[in-house]
C-alpha cells in the first residue's frame, strides 16, 4: 500500500502506468494506492459530451481539469476529501473475473461504510456503491492481460457541489453522498483510508503493507 496524499490527476496516472507496466513483468508485487485528486472531471471510455452539463473551457476557468481518461464508465469528479484507490493487480490466475473484481470493490466499500454504522448496498444494473438512491463511491476501472488499473473513489469529505455540474456516471435521478453528509460531522480522510486498507485486505485476500 502507498499513500500518496494529494496528487494530480495527470501524475496520479503516470504512477499507475509505471506500475502496472513493472507488474506485467513481475518487477513489484501488487500495490494500492491511496490518494486524492485536485479538483478534477474524468471522462471515461464510455462517457457522453452531454454529461458534462458546462464547456470544458468553462469548467477549468472555475479552477477543474477535464480529463479524458481510459478507464470504463463515463464522467465523474474527483476532488479534496475523496478516498480514492487505484488496485495494481495481477487477477491471474485464480480471479480473472472482471464482475467479481467490480463486485469486490463495491464490497469493500460497503464494509467501510459499514464500520461508521450506515447501510450500503448495490443497486441492480449499476456499478458502485449506494446509500438509498445516493452514490457513496463510484467505480471506473481498466483491465489489460488481467492487470488492474485506475479503480474507486470513496466520498468521505467531498464537496458534493462539484457534482451539480455533470451528470454523475452518466445516471440521471439519482443522487450522490458522502460521510460526512451522512453522519453530520468532519470526517478525516486518512481515517477512511485506513478502513479502506484493512477491508480491502481481507475482501481481495491480500497482506497489506506499507
Amino acid at each position: 500500500m502507498k499513500r500518496l496524499g494529494r496528487v494530480p490527476y495527470d501524475r496520479g496516472l503516470e504512477l499507475q502506468e509505471a506500475l502496472v507496466a513493472q507488474r506485467r513483468a513481475g518487477g513489484v508485487p501488487d500495490h494500492l494506492l491511496l490518494l486524492e485528486h485536485d479538483p478534477v472531471f474524468t471522462l471515461g471510455r464510455n462517457a457522453r459530451p452531454e454529461n458534462l452539463l458546462f464547456p470544458a473551457e468553462a469548467l477549468r476557468a472555475r479552477g477543474f481539469a477535464v480529463v479524458e481518461t481510459g478507464r470504463g464508465g463515463d464522467v465523474t469528479y474527483h476532488g479534496p476529501g475523496q478516498a480514492v484507490g487505484y488496485p495494481i493487480l495481477d487477477l491471474a490466475p485464480d480471479r480473472c473475473d472482471v464482475h467479481r473484481y467490480v463486485r469486490d470493490l463495491e464490497e469493500v466499500m460497503i464494509r467501510v461504510c459499514k464500520d461508521y454504522g450506515i447501510a450500503a448496498g448495490r443497486v441492480s444494473g449499476l456499478t458502485g456503491t449506494w446509500v438509498g438512491t445516493d452514490k457513496i463511491g463510484a467505480i471506473g476501472v481498466r483491465i489489460a492481460r488481467w492487470v488492474t488499473s485506475h479503480g474507486f473513489a470513496f466520498n468521505a469529505a467531498t464537496d458534493l457541489s462539484a457534482f451539480d455540474l455533470i451528470v454523475p456516471c452518466g445516471i440521471r435521478g439519482r443522487g450522490v453522498t458522502s460521510l460526512e453528509r451522512l453522519l453530520g460531522r468532519p470526517v478525516a480522510r486518512e481515517e477512511v483510508e485506513d478502513r479502506i486498507a484493512g477491508h480491502f485486505a481481507s475482501v481481495f485476500e491480500r497482506t497489506v503493507a506499507p
